[in-house]
């Protein structure tokens, strides 16, 4: 028998798949006691998971159903193994970046702002935005978006989530480039000790790696300064990946353009200067919240103890490289 924690609150409906043999336990959002269990999977980012946690006895196993364990790892105790949720957020992630890119570049926050106002101005240009800029389009008509097609699209962290954006974006016709912390050949990605190289042939940069040591700061002013002159940062990574105060300058001198669903600090404070910074659009770390998503994750979950249970190597383990 395998004692497997799961939040009290948890539907039903989310633990069909779990194996036989599987005692489930239900533990309190405040206990007052201690719980006995083996195997316990972390609820979704709960500010009060190392509370709880020190309320659990005999935990083997903690399996996390974020991508990302930096909220976990600091407090985790080392001989505790920690799985993380790779794999379980590839398509909502990915559909978020794809749709942010397109956004993006169609100018929608601009014309969703226009609409508020109800003012029917398409030839509406900011001063000194990427709107209407010189061209042989000059005289002739004003430019109100961008194409997708023929852009090159740089993923910063190449893993699963990664290469599911390259699905979703290759139907478009863009050239991809990829780097993620080692080197491979097929397909080619490059080390992330390339990335200043290759950021000025990118015309939309996209965040994706873990929040580590290696990774805070990856992208701050020396990086955003060589990117093109209105090419998109799109950070669907962690907050501090991209350094803020370098984003933010950059945004507002009219050099670059901006999707975050992730920013440092987060949330982010009534009155920081990124809420108001041209051409950025923010949306609130929802890149991952669909409803499908968390039928994955139990899904993911009961696998993981029905490896557990089976003695087999269990999937998504978290390294010492904090991934």
């Amino acid at each position: 028998m395998v004692r497997v924690g799961v939040d009290e609150k948890l539907s039903g409906e989310l633990l069909v798949d779990f194996p036989h043999g599987a005692e489930i336990v239900r533990v309190p959002r405040k206990a007052g006691g201690v719980v006995d269990v083996d195997f316990w999977i972390l609820p979704f980012a709960r500010k009060d998971a190392q509370e709880t946690f020190s309320h659990l006895r005999g935990v083997r196993v903690v399996q996390s159903m974020m991508a990302g364990v930096d909220w976990i790892a600091p407090w985790l105790p080392r001989d505790v193994v920690l799985c993380d949720g790779r794999g379980i957020h590839d398509i909502s992630a990915s559909e978020w970046v794809l749709a942010a890119i397109l956004a993006s570049l169609k100018r929608f926050p601009l014309y969703r702002d226009l609409q508020l106002r109800q003012e029917w101005k398409g030839q509406a240009a900011e001063r000194g935005g990427f709107l209407n800029e010189g061209g042989v389009q000059v005289g002739q008509y004003k430019v109100l978006g961008d194409d997708l097609a023929g852009k090159t699209v740089l993923i910063v962290g190449y893993g699963s989530i990664g290469a599911a954006i390259e699905v979703r974006l290759l139907p478009f016709g863009v050239k991809i480039l990829r780097v993620a912390r080692n080197a491979r050949p097929e397909p080619e990605v490059f080390a992330v000790s390339e990335l200043k190289r290759l950021l000025p042939e990118a015309d939309v940069v996209v965040a994706i790696v873990p929040l580590t040591t290696e990774t805070t700061g990856l992208i701050g002013a020396a990086e955003i300064g060589l990117m093109k002159r209105g090419a998109l940062l799109v950070n669907a990574a962690r907050g501090p990946v991209v350094v803020t105060e370098a984003l933010v300058e950059a945004l507002e001198q009219h050099r670059i353009r901006a999707a975050v669903d992730v920013t440092d600090p987060e949330p982010l404070p009534v009155g920081h200067p990124l809420w108001l910074a041209p051409n950025c659009l923010i949306t609130p770390h929802v890149g991952g919240s669909t409803p499908e998503f968390i039928h994955r994750a139990f899904r993911f979950g009961a696998e993981q103890v029905r490896r557990f249970m089976a003695g087999e190597p269990l999937e998504n383990v978290v390294s010492d490289a904090g991934y």
